[in-house]
């Protein structure tokens, strides 16, 4: 009896000494805790991203500990190196937990702000007061009253309480981050500045229906602007319109909007939707096409 509560004390000895050890380092792990995950379930998810060694262990502290009764469903952003401790206390407290938001390409303002707005729970109107913030639309150089097409589409992980103009910052600087410096030799070649390039992205975004495309699409409309033509692209009337349809009515062809390329020359006054890096590399790069 005094040997085997000798080797209990010494096992759990072993495994709260190795719970205190290690420095949390490099690039946060995204582990999601599903509603109704047993201890064990959310013990492989952190074994999987490489932030538990032994799940043996990792369980029986849990089990000595009591942090194995009272997990909290989420998306946590929990570094390497983590002490056991600080996951349990993590998982328990529901600490670095984080809201995930996937942007699609191609997707405009209008269709971000209410996603973005139920994502943070914040008022709509907040995120739409971030989508004109003065200061980005002065960073970017951007001539347009709104940051449409530089809010770039991927998924993000934001802690809980980030504020809407945290989160759209975040957003626009991702842009930067993935803009090419070859593309800034390009708008040299092609006479043309970076809120049009990314103007003809979106349009290219809205119109390509496989990656093959986007090059070639990049290249008619260049070539209709070279020669004076209307784009008459249906992506931006349906802009104009303000809400999308299965297709463009004859009627539709005839509102007047700046953005309305069937009856105006020449790009529309900017972006008409969140451009991919695919879409950005195409009218930067259009093919050679007649």
């Amino acid at each position: 009896m005094f040997r085997t509560d000798l080797r209990v004390a010494l096992v759990a000895g072993c495994v709260l000494v190795a719970a205190c050890g290690g420095e949390p380092h490099g690039t946060p792990a995204r582990v999601i805790i599903p509603r109704g995950a047993s201890f064990g379930q959310a013990t492989d998810s952190l074994a999987k991203a490489k932030l538990v060694g032994s799940k043996k262990m990792f369980r029986l502290y849990g089990r000595l500990t009591g942090g194995d009764r009272n997990i909290k469903p989420g998306t946590y952003l929990l570094k390497p190196g983590t002490p056991w401790k600080d996951i349990v206390s993590a998982l328990n407290g529901g600490h670095g937990m984080v809201n995930t938001i996937t942007i699609p390409e191609g997707y405009s303002i209008a269709q971000i702000t209410p996603l973005l707005a139920r994502t943070l729970k914040v008022p709509a109107d907040s995120v739409k007061v971030a989508m004109r913030d003065t200061a980005l639309l002065a960073r970017l150089d951007i001539p347009n009253p709104t940051l449409e097409g530089y809010v770039f589409p991927d998924t993000y992980a934001f802690p809980l309480g980030t504020t809407a103009r945290q989160a759209v910052r975040e957003m626009v600087y991702s842009f930067e981050r993935r803009w090419k410096p070859d593309w800034d030799a390009s708008l040299v070649e092609l006479k043309i500045n970076r809120n049009d390039l990314v103007t003809m992205a979106s349009i290219v975004e809205k119109e390509a229906r496989v990656a093959e495309e986007r090059p070639v699409i990049a290249a008619v409309y260049y070539n209709r602007l070279r020669r004076g033509m209307r784009l008459q692209a249906d992506p931006t009337v349906q802009f104009a319109r303000g809400h999308h349809t299965g297709r463009v009515l004859y009627k539709d062809l005839e509102i007047e909007s700046p953005y309305n390329t069937y009856i105006n020359k020449g790009l529309p006054p900017g972006p008409i939707a969140s451009p991919g890096v695919a879409s950005l590399a195409a009218a930067a790069h259009p093919a050679n096409v007649p």
